[in-house]
């Protein structure tokens, strides 16, 4: 015991003495001493005896002395509740209040203030108080819990936690019901339905509950699960006392925080976090996505158990569509000189978690984030989220020196081939990491650019591609021939007549016709499938025939230029050039050339052609 210790103990030993004389009988001279963790009491035995079963035993056992002296050892609630039940002894008029009747209940079981002793005896009044005042009020309740934390394990053993903690576990899902009720209205058409734009005002009580003791705080949310209050609610007690808790001793809570830790003096956090992972709720979005990194964070930086990382890491990949950048830039607390930044690994469980999520989970029962038909797999929409979320991660990570080439394909790869629509992302992820690692060698930037699908790269960004002089030739060369098939297929998609409609009009005649027939009768629909599959391979047998005339003019064209220059040759080139009317009709209507004269012939060969394949 230091010195401050003993100055304290000898303040209240001075200050009970003092508290003592005031109230004791001085008129009577006192026949017994009570020892109390080193304050003694001068005191009479006969009131003593008539109340207390365990001192009507001590005196028992001394009747010849007339001056007894008797030590108590492990007095609930020390020298000041033994002052309480002394003066209950004497008679003395006192308030029970919910700050000292935990102590009073406990004191009195300790000292056998039952009614076999005395009528209205301590205990009853105790007991009485409890029940009829303490257990309807919930404020009241957590402050007895909060007095109960040092009258462990005895105020256990005497079931105040356990009606405490029902207590409240009762009174706030009796709130919840009241506020619901009082958010249900009736509508325009007579109907009864729930104002969801009304702030609930049934969990004023998460505030409170945020000044009890870890170990008691568990086994009320544990009650409260299972009397039905809401999970949203209890996520919100969650944040709020993991918020209070880790932000007492040092910045734990703060992303920002890189310091090392000294995990020695951080039991008391590792027990919280450990505990509140615990107690998170099965149901998704119970709690903020950004809170379940941070007990991440947390649980990474004090060397959390295993088993409670794993779990947090399932609850954010079933929901990593909604995560942000700043969520899952993780940093790397192991200090190693050769460490990346930021917590690769982890990050990848994360994504392996998201792509193996189960839509079919019981606890997973949330339609609004899982779409898919698939029982094993996360919708498409959800998909193209962390697609842009992957992407850009992959370009925060990628100037780390530190950072090996398994590690980053690691995470590019995690997700589908079908994740992406665009590569744009990926690409400049991976044109970040070339340039950080100029001493990569040809393999491994072979394998980097086997992962872009050059044909999914944005005009601006094959632009780039194709004189980038990091990327390897042959992804390059995949680059300069996407490029050349997409201006290709651009002129290919311009049509010289009106009539003849671009392959889009198609498309979307062919998507409303499929659903015009499907209020048609099986027969009729087969007949429209077959008429329609006759015109597309019409439209294509015409696209191809066109296609080569557009390749004979040109050849022709070219072998006037080099053989003439005259303006014989530009009268010519100037009437094939109308001939071809690549961007309009011609000019000249009633001429009918022998090209347009092989058109239409070939065109009623096609025609008799399909039919008959039909």
């Amino acid at each position: 015991m230091d010195k401050h210790q003993q100055q304290q103990q000898l303040f209240l030993a001075k200050s009970t003495r003092q508290r003592c004389n005031e109230w004791i009988f001085r008129d009577v001279p006192s026949d017994i001493t009570m020892e109390v963790n080193g304050v003694s009491f001068a005191l009479h035995k006969f009131p003593l005896v008539s109340r207390s079963g365990r001192i009507q035993k001590l005196v028992a056992e001394h009747r010849d002395s007339d001056m007894l002296r008797v030590e108590l050892v492990n007095v609930p609630g020390g020298a000041e509740s033994f002052e309480l039940a002394a003066k209950f002894c004497y008679g003395i008029n006192f308030e029970i209040t919910s700050f000292n009747v935990a102590q009073l209940y406990c004191v009195s079981d300790y000292l056998e203030m039952t009614e076999e002793f005395s009528k209205d005896n301590l205990g009853s009044r105790t007991e009485e108080y409890l029940e009829i005042v303490v257990c309807k009020n919930l404020e009241m309740c957590v402050e007895v819990l909060q007095q109960c934390e040092s009258l462990l394990p005895l105020a256990d053993e005497l079931k105040i936690i356990s009606r405490c903690i029902d207590a409240i576990a009762s009174k706030a899902c009796a709130e919840q019901i009241a506020s619901s009720f009082s958010r249900l209205e009736y509508s325009s058409s007579g109907r009864l339905h729930m104002n969801r734009q009304t702030k609930c005002e049934g969990d004023w009580w998460i505030e409170d509950l945020s000044v009890i003791r870890i170990d008691l705080y568990q086994r009320l949310i544990t009650a409260m699960k299972c009397r039905g209050v809401r999970p949203e609610s209890i996520g919100a007690s969650l944040v709020n006392f993991a918020q209070k808790e880790l932000t007492k001793k040092c910045s734990l809570w703060n992303p920002s925080g890189l310091t090392k830790v000294d995990l020695g003096s951080t039991d008391h956090e590792r027990l919280v976090v450990e505990t509140i992972i615990g107690l998170l709720p099965v149901e998704k979005l119970a709690v903020p996505i950004s809170f379940l990194f941070g007990l991440l964070r947390s649980a990474v930086m004090l060397d959390c158990s295993i088993s409670c990382r794993l779990d947090l890491e399932r609850r954010i990949g079933s929901q990593l569509d909604i995560a942000t950048l700043d969520d899952i830039l993780i940093p790397s607390f192991r200090h190693s000189g050769d460490g990346t930044l930021f917590d690769v690994d982890t990050v990848q469980r994360i994504l392996v978690n998201f792509s193996q999520q189960d839509d079919s989970e019981g606890d997973m029962d949330d339609e609004s984030v899982f779409e898919s038909d698939s029982p094993r797999s996360p919708s498409q929409t959800a998909l193209f989220k962390v697609a842009i979320l992957v992407d850009n991660y992959l370009a925060e990570i990628a100037p780390d020196a530190n950072l090996k080439l398994p590690k980053f394909l690691g995470i590019a790869e995690t997700l589908p081939e079908h994740a992406r629509t665009i590569h744009d992302g990926l690409y400049r992820a991976i044109d970040i990491y070339l340039k950080a690692h100029p001493s990569l060698p040809d393999e491994d930037r072979k394998r980097l650019c086997k992962l872009i699908d050059f044909q999914k790269l944005s005009q601006e960004a094959g632009a780039h591609a194709a004189q980038n002089e990091r990327l390897p030739i042959q992804s390059i060369v995949q680059v300069l021939y996407f490029e050349q098939l997409r201006l290709r297929n651009a002129l290919c998609c311009s049509y010289p007549d009106d009539d003849h409609k671009p392959a889009v009009h198609h498309q979307s005649w062919r998507i409303s016709s499929g659903a015009l027939s499907a209020a048609m009768s099986p027969r009729d629909n087969y007949a429209s499938l077959r008429r329609e599959n006759r015109e597309l391979k019409l439209e294509l047998t015409r696209m191809r025939m066109r296609l080569n005339d557009l390749e004979k003019e040109h050849v022709c064209m070219k072998r006037d230029m080099v053989k003439s220059r005259s303006r014989r040759f530009m009268r010519s080139f100037s009437k094939k050039i109308g001939k071809l009317s690549l961007f309009g009709h011609s000019s000249s209507r009633g001429s009918s050339s022998p090209s347009r004269q092989s058109y239409r012939t070939d065109s009623k060969v096609i025609e008799r052609t399909c039919a008959s394949t039909d």
